[in-house]
C-alpha cells in the first residue's frame, strides 16, 4: 500500500517537490474524517478512491480497466524526482513478481530500489488516458492493474522498497501486490 509509506519525514523516508499534501486537507476537506485528513501534515500527496459521487463518478467510472476498492488510499500528484520508502516484512527469501494498481494520465516511468540498490531499472507505466471520457479531470482516475510489472529479490525479514518517480509523473500509485515466483 503506497500511501502507508514509512514514517520519518522529508529527505528521510520520502522526498516530495513541495511540502503541501495536495490530497488530504486540500482536495479532501479537513473535516475530522480519517481519509480526508490521512497524513495531512506530510508532504507526500495522498488521497483515496471515491465511489457513488453524483453527478459524476470518480473512481468507479466506466473508463476503469479495473475497478479499485472503495476508499482505497493512494499516493498521487506525483512529479519526477519524488520518491518514498515502504518497509516490507518478507516471510521467505526469494524472487517475487509484483502487480501494480495505478492510474497515469500521461504514462511515464518509475523505478524501485530494494535495500538501497536498484532492483528494476526504469519501468514504463502505460497511460490510462482515454479520450472517450468526456470529463477531462477524470483522466487521473482511470485505474489499471499492471500484471507482473517487475520481479525483485527479497531476503527474509525487513526490506526497504524505494519507489522513484522518474518521468512525467501525474500518476496515482495504490499498491504493489507481491507473489512468489516458483
Amino acid at each position: 500500500m503506497c500511501a502507508y509509506y514509512d514514517l520519518g519525514g522529508e529527505g528521510v523516508t520520502y522526498h516530495d517537490t513541495d511540502p503541501q499534501n495536495h490530497g488530504s486537507g486540500e482536495l479532501n476537506p479537513a473535516d475530522g474524517t480519517y481519509l480526508n485528513e490521512f497524513r495531512i501534515q506530510e508532504g507526500v500527496d495522498t488521497s483515496y478512491t471515491k465511489f457513488h459521487r453524483k453527478p459524476d463518478s470518480v473512481d468507479d467510472n466506466p473508463f476503469d480497466k479495473i475497478v479499485p476498492l472503495e476508499d482505497l488510499p493512494y499516493v498521487g500528484w506525483t512529479e519526477p524526482g519524488e520518491w518514498f520508502n515502504i518497509t516490507v516484512d518478507v516471510a521467505e527469501s526469494g524472487t517475487y513478481a509484483a502487480d501494480f494498481l495505478y492510474t497515469s494520465n500521461r504514462g511515464g516511468t518509475i523505478s524501485l530500489d530494494v535495500n538501497g540498490k536498484d532492483a528494476t531499472g526504469p519501468l514504463q507505466i502505460t497511460t490510462t488516458n482515454d479520450p472517450a471520457d468526456p470529463l477531462a479531470w477524470r483522466q487521473w482516475h482511470h485505474w489499471n492493474l499492471a500484471s507482473q510489472l517487475f520481479k525483485v529479490r527479497f531476503r527474509k525479514g525487513k526490506n526497504v522498497l524505494t519507489v522513484h518517480i522518474l518521468t512525467l509523473g501525474n500518476m496515482n500509485l495504490a499498491y504493489f501486490d507481491f507473489k512468489p515466483v516458483h
